[in-house]
């Protein structure tokens, strides 16, 4: 059974997410505030935190912060705040999406299930090199890729890019954290060279490089690998 932690505050939140949940097979613990959240992280090991970053004792960022200390398991921000740049601060501090209240509970649940299978499918274990899609393979170990079995060269940085997303299937990877390991720290304002190697990317992989299938865009917080 998958195990889920709720960190919400809002009794009237917690009950509808603790009942939808429960209906459909989740195991499904309860914190109020941020302390109660560790402690229970530490004490039941979730497969999924869901996490509210307006928490009474302490913001929710620096929640992230610790689970992230200790463990890998998924954080799905549930929040009010709508700011880019707050959440830029959640997915940099690492979280593994965001949902903005109000919500639908048919996208959280989905979110849910999208989180669910990047910790089964994920981290990629180190025989398993190749990356298929439906129209390039990629081979990690040789530092390969193969577009209609033919050779498609790309250029170290690209490479680089593209290992991130593809080891991060489905997951938001920050346009910090990409400036950040492949640029270097005093680079992370520089948005638009990771415009310019994306589109360098997308016209060497994609069938259509305007409407990208495998290099999404997040607006304003950065880029998913959709394998």
């Amino acid at each position: 059974m998958t195990r889920v932690l709720v960190v919400e505050d809002d009794p009237q939140l917690v009950r509808a997410l603790v009942i939808n949940l429960k209906a459909r097979k989740y195991g499904v613990d309860a914190a109020p505030d941020g302390a109660t959240a560790l402690r229970l992280a530490a004490a039941r090991q979730p497969d999924v935190v869901m996490l509210d970053l307006g928490l009474p004792d302490m913001d929710g960022i620096d929640v992230i912060r610790a689970l992230r200390g200790r463990s890998r398991v998924p954080v799905l921000v549930l929040s009010a705040r709508q700011s880019s740049d707050e959440k830029v601060a959640a997915l940099d501090a690492g979280a593994d999406d965001y949902v903005t209240k109000p919500f639908s509970m048919d996208e959280l649940l989905a979110r849910l299930r999208a989180a669910v299978r990047r910790t089964e499918d994920a981290p990629l274990a180190p025989e398993t090199t190749l990356v298929e899609t439906g129209d390039f393979s990629i081979d990690l170990l040789a530092r390969r890729v193969v577009r209609q079995g033919r050779d498609v060269r790309l250029t170290p940085t690209e490479w680089h890019l593209l290992e991130i997303l593809v080891t991060n299937p489905g997951r938001l990877i920050t346009q910090t954290r990409l400036l950040q390991e492949v640029w270097g720290a005093p680079q992370t304002h520089k948005t638009n060279y990771l415009r310019v190697y994306m589109a360098q990317l997308r016209r060497k992989l994609e069938t259509d490089p305007s409407h990208p299938r495998y290099l999404i865009t997040e607006p304003g917080m950065g880029y998913r690998f959709e394998g």
